[in-house]
């Protein structure tokens, strides 16, 4: 396998009213191309944290983080905005989209912070995502006409449009019925099979083993590490795929 990402001896530490508080405690993780990673744990355990880390939001007080054989540690603000508007997607519980704008124009947002793309590439690249996540015939519609779950589905497309290195998800079916969440986590099963590297930010234990590698943390340390046998969750049928984008 190839590494696509890899964090050595990573920490975190917050000050506040000069009470330290180490949220990341020694990290070291390597995250392979096409793997389908959950990070789970209680709450408050630093797990976001690392998303955020991971998601190059903030940097670390201390160790390596290399993203395609880059190292990102030590990078500012607008350095790392740079690499993570090409290399990282991101998935929220909140779903993000922008209400004033159709669901074409919100998964086209990446595209605009990119130079030199004409208008036929945008449409061609964003009809492609929207079309991957049964969302295509939605395309003129706005958020507020769309259930949570086509409107997740559509943060996925987002994510997808700039052809990411890794898609960070975190909770993606904590704002979901069980029906929407399923059919979200069916498509994540669907897109680690054609390929995507995910990590995935979750406290259902169920949602976290459709992963084929569980990653379980504590007191900002990792605790578990554990490759997943697959099952049934991982081969999504298309009526489960399709469950919400109807």
């Amino acid at each position: 396998m190839t590494a696509l990402i890899e964090l050595k001896d990573i920490t975190k530490t917050f000050l506040t009213e000069e009470i330290e508080t180490r949220a990341i405690n020694t990290i070291n993780i390597t995250i392979n191309k096409g793997e389908y990673l959950s990070l789970s744990g209680q709450s408050g355990c630093g797990k976001s944290t690392l998303l955020a880390l991971l998601g190059l939001l903030d940097s670390p007080t201390s160790g390596t983080y290399h993203i395609n054989n880059v190292d990102v540690s030590s990078l500012s603000r607008d350095e790392r905005a740079k690499i993570r508007s090409k290399e990282i997607g991101f998935v929220f519980q909140s779903f993000n989209l922008i209400s004033d704008l159709t669901i074409f124009e919100n998964v086209m947002l990446p595209l605009t912070y990119q130079s030199g793309l004409d208008s036929k590439v945008i449409n061609d690249k964003v009809n492609d995502v929207l079309e991957k996540v049964g969302m295509l015939h939605r395309r003129d519609h706005y958020p507020s006409q769309l259930s949570g779950g086509q409107q997740q589905r559509v943060a996925v497309a987002r994510a997808l449009v700039n052809d990411p290195a890794i898609i960070l998800a975190d909770e993606p079916t904590g704002n979901l019925d069980s029906k929407n969440a399923q059919a979200v986590l069916a498509l994540f099963d669907k897109l680690h099979q054609d390929g995507a590297t995910i990590c995935m930010v979750t406290h259902d234990p169920v949602s976290a083993k459709r992963a084929s590698r569980c990653l379980e943390m504590f007191d900002g340390c990792l605790i578990a590490d554990n490759v997943n046998i697959p099952s049934i969750y991982n081969t999504p049928s298309e009526t489960a795929i399709k469950l919400a984008a109807s």
